[in-house]
C-alpha cells in the first residue's frame, strides 16, 4: 500500500490553471506546497505530522511524480522541466509566480469550507517563498517559509529578492505591520537561500521569525530533517489557527 492510498484526491482548478490536490485530516486547514523533485515520499511524511497535530492538510502537486522518492537524477529531471513552465518564476525579479494566484483560490476555498481564523500555508525550497506570495491576497494567518530559493541566487540581487511584485510585497507588509507573523526556516550556510532571511528581516522586522540551524544541508523539514524545526512549526500552527 502507497503512502498516497490514505489521502483523498481530488483535482482543484480555479478557472486557469488544475492541479490535483491531495487532502487528509480534520481541523483547521493547512496547505503545505512540496519542495523539487516533487511531493516525494517525505513530504509525504511531514504532512502525515501536521494531520496528526490536528490540521486537515491539502498537499497540491505542482510538479513532478506524487509519491517518488528523491534521487539526483529525478531532481534534476525535474529542475529541467520547471525552467521551461510558464507557471513559476525562476530568475525574474519583483515578479510573483502566476502559480501563487491558484494557491490563493485554494486557500480561500478552504478557508471558506472549514472556517476559522485563517488557514496556513508552507512552501518548502522552490515553493518557499509561495506561503509569503499567499499572504498577499488569501486569508493566510499562518505562513511558513521552509528555505526559500527563488529567484535562483544568480547573484546578488536575486540572491536577496523575494519571489514577490512590489504589490504583493506592499500587501505582505500591511498584513504583518497588523499583526501577522511570518516564520522562516534554514540553515545559515545554504547557498540557494542566499541572503533572504536579511531582506525578510529588513521588510518585516520583528514580524519575521527566523529559525536557524548551522551548516550547509538545505531540506529542514524533509531531507536534512530538524526535529526542532517541525515542532517550531507545528507549534506556529497551533497558535495561529487554533486560538
Amino acid at each position: 500500500m502507497s503512502e498516497l492510498d490514505s489521502w483523498a484526491l481530488s483535482e482543484f482548478d480555479d478557472g486557469t490553471h488544475k492541479f490535483p490536490v491531495y487532502r487528509k485530516g480534520e481541523g483547521p486547514g493547512v496547505i503545505v506546497v512540496h519542495e523539487i523533485p516533487g511531493l516525494t515520499d517525505k513530504v509525504l511524511a511531514f504532512g502525515q505530522e501536521v494531520v496528526d497535530a490536528g490540521f486537515t492538510v491539502l498537499m497540491p502537486s505542482l510538479f513532478g511524480t506524487p509519491g517518488r522518492p528523491k534521487t539526483g537524477l529525478y531532481t534534476l529531471a525535474s529542475i529541467g522541466r520547471l525552467c521551461v513552465r510558464s507557471e513559476f518564476t525562476k530568475i525574474a525579479l519583483r515578479r510573483t509566480s502566476p502559480v501563487a494566484d491558484w494557491l490563493r483560490a485554494l486557500a480561500r476555498t478552504t478557508h471558506d469550507e472549514l472556517g476559522g481564523p485563517g488557514v496556513g500555508a508552507l512552501g518548502m525550497c522552490f515553493t518557499g517563498g509561495f506561503a509569503l506570495a499567499m499572504l498577499a491576497d488569501a486569508p493566510v494567518v499562518a505562513p511558513v517559509l521552509a528555505q526559500p530559493s527563488v529567484p535562483f541566487p544568480f547573484g546578488r540581487a536575486r540572491g536577496a529578492a523575494l519571489d514577490l511584485s512590489a504589490a504583493d510585497l506592499t500587501a505582505v507588509k500591511a498584513k504583518t505591520a497588523a499583526g501577522c507573523p511570518v516564520l522562516g526556516l534554514r540553515f545559515t550556510g545554504d547557498p540557494v537561500v542566499g541572503t533572504r532571511f536579511d531582506t525578510l528581516r529588513q521588510e518585516l522586522g520583528d514580524k519575521f521569525i527566523a529559525v536557524e540551524f548551522p551548516g550547509k544541508q538545505h531540506s529542514t523539514l524533509t531531507e536534512h530533517r530538524q526535529q526542532e524545526g517541525v515542532e517550531r512549526v507545528l507549534a506556529f500552527f497551533r497558535e495561529r489557527l487554533t486560538t
